[in-house]
């Protein structure tokens, strides 16, 4: 090496010590040219931005953040407005969200019963959490269990709570047929049993006990009728059991147009092309008109229950479409290593097809729980107050009629959280099923 390095020049035989990078290769400067002046072009691109950027929040800041928050009217606001500030000044007038804030989430529920909703949501969330996380104990899926029920009784009440305990016990007696009444009916009469045995109990039985039980300990509340529903509560009772009712109904759909069964397979696709083909306002018109010339005279059928039920269904057609997605992505040996395992036709789906099926569809499935949330709204033309429904009611009284743009960013701001909220949930949730290290 002294040799090498003594006849050439160019022979290095110390280590250069270390050396900050150039200004422009490290730091902001470098994430700025990068990401904003990397051409002439996106230079440009860049000062129309920043000016447009400059522009809005020029006359959307003051809007929005020297609004009046106090008064009690529209023009109550105004006066106000021109004592703060200058005579005719744009600022917001908050104080409608502060005067009918308990409408929009309450709707007509009766003030003095305002915990109960609360505390069906407080419910809702301690059922919800062992489900979409892993670190919550998995004892609270009792809890999971029991919401429905619980949450149907608090918000309606009327009865004793021993009602959707009633009906609650009839879910648990498919598992007791299945579990001590193979030996005796058989595989196939075990399936049949399971579905004949609690029909006849909700029929003749659940109305008897829960009435017993009650005798025994009335504990009981106050009926609210569904007319009293509205705002947030109503768009968060229609979208919570859509979601949650369509995925599996959506499942049994996918599954139903894949199968060999030919009354089963064109019933599904039956049901998917018309549910499908067809807007939801037109579903939502005929659940709350065109369906009563169809029921029997004098029927009370609960227009909220029909928009539930209509609702659902529509959710469940587009989902059983996203989840055919997922089943015809995976490979075929997926279904042949299954059949090589000797699992029957459901221990397949529910152990090895379905949940990498699921896994696939998540952000199809989590989109169509978006859209699902946001036709909420649509239920303002068939006469149910969800929050764009209660704005109008309030933008019709004479305290409030002038007012627009303070209730619809309040209303689209909501509708924004809790959109995004399940966005990034499915994020989180893909990023935790990923199972290559890209």
């Amino acid at each position: 090496m002294t040799s090498i390095s003594a006849s050439h020049a160019f022979v290095r035989t110390e280590i250069l010590p270390e050396q900050a990078p150039p200004m422009a290769q490290a730091g902001v400067l470098k994430w700025l040219r990068e990401n904003l002046f990397s051409s002439w072009f996106n230079a440009i691109l860049t000062f129309i931005s920043l000016y447009v950027i400059y522009w809005i929040l020029s006359h959307v800041t003051g809007w929005v953040f020297f609004g009046i928050w106090d008064a009690g009217s529209l023009n109550e606001c105004r006066e106000f407005r021109d004592a703060r500030y200058d005579e005719g000044a744009r600022v917001a007038c908050w104080s409608v969200l502060t005067d009918r804030w308990h409408q929009l989430m309450f709707g007509f529920y009766p003030p003095e019963h305002y915990w109960r909703p609360i505390l069906a949501f407080a419910v809702f969330g301690g059922a919800i959490a062992p489900v979409l996380f892993d670190a919550v104990p998995r004892r609270m899926l009792y809890v999971t269990a029991a919401a429905p029920f619980l949450c149907y009784w608090l918000l309606w009440g009327g009865g004793t709570i021993w009602g959707p305990v009633a009906v609650a016990a009839g879910f648990a007696l498919p598992f007791l047929v299945a579990r001590f009444g193979e030996g005796v009916f058989g595989s196939l009469g075990v399936t049949v049993m399971a579905i004949i045995v609690p029909i006849l109990y909700w029929l003749f039985l659940a109305g008897p006990m829960a009435g017993a039980l009650g005798a025994v300990l009335p504990i009981r509340i106050t009926s609210i009728e569904s007319n009293d529903f509205g705002g947030f509560m109503l768009a968060f009772i229609i979208g919570i059991t859509g979601i949650f009712l369509s995925l599996p109904l959506g499942i049994l759909l996918a599954l139903g147009r894949q199968s060999d069964l030919f009354i089963i397979n064109k019933f599904s696709i039956l049901f998917i092309e018309v549910i499908r083909g067809v807007p939801l306002i037109v579903w939502l018109f005929t659940a709350s008109i065109l369906l009563n010339y169809f029921l029997p005279p004098g029927t009370n059928f609960d227009l909220m229950l029909r928009v539930i039920i209509m609702v659902t269904l529509f959710a469940a057609a587009y989902m059983a479409e996203v989840v055919r997605g997922g089943l015809a992505a995976l490979p075929r040996g997926q279904y042949e290593g299954a059949d090589s395992l000797g699992l029957d036709y459901w221990q397949s789906m529910r152990l090895i097809i379905l949940p990498q099926a699921l896994k696939i569809s998540i952000p199809g499935i989590v989109n169509t729980f978006i859209a699902l949330f946001k036709d909420t709204t649509l239920v303002v033309f068939i006469g149910l107050f969800d929050p764009i429904g209660l704005s109008n009611a309030i933008r019709a009284t004479t305290d409030w009629n002038g007012i627009y743009w303070e209730l619809f960013i309040f209303i689209g701001l909501c509708f924004f959280v809790c959109c995004f909220s399940m966005s990034k949930y499915s994020q989180y949730l893909e990023r935790k099923l990923r199972r290559d290290h890209r």
